[in-house]
């Protein structure tokens, strides 16, 4: 099954648990509701229900929030949820405290002075490599 199908079946299954009937004009009337932009047609709806389009965003937002689902879980199902947490789980357990909290400490700063520690971090790093077969003096 293709992921389009794939996200129809769990939009499905997500207004079938939010007691809603899985049909284009019930989802229609339901997200025009709560979407602020231009309220999309029956067809567009329909699309999503038969697997021939996934909804941008800014929709997937409003269709979750409506639903009470992840956006995350919507789009990409469960599964690919839990690897993703597993895999960060994985990593956080490898880092040792001195390291987590630098990298923690990077992730909050704000994207341009990421991307001024990371070209620092890269320079050190190139600068500290030694090419093959050269040793260190001692």
């Amino acid at each position: 099954m293709n992921e389009k199908a794939l996200f129809a079946e769990r939009l499905k299954t997500a207004m079938l648990a939010a007691g809603y009937e899985p049909r284009p004009s019930v989802l229609e009337r339901e997200f025009n509701l709560r979407y602020l932009g231009r309220p999309l047609t029956f067809q567009a709806v329909r699309r999503w229900l038969r697997g021939d389009s996934l909804p941008e965003q800014d929709k997937l937002q409003v269709l979750a929030d409506w639903l009470g689902v992840e956006p995350q879980v919507l789009r990409f199902g469960e599964q690919a949820v839990q690897k993703i947490q597993e895999n960060r789980g994985r990593w956080e357990i490898a880092l040792k405290g001195e390291e987590r909290e630098v990298l923690q400490a990077y992730l909050s700063l704000p994207v341009e002075q990421r991307k001024v520690v990371r070209e620092v971090i890269l320079t050190f790093a190139k600068a500290c490599s030694k090419p093959p077969g050269e040793e260190t003096p001692g």
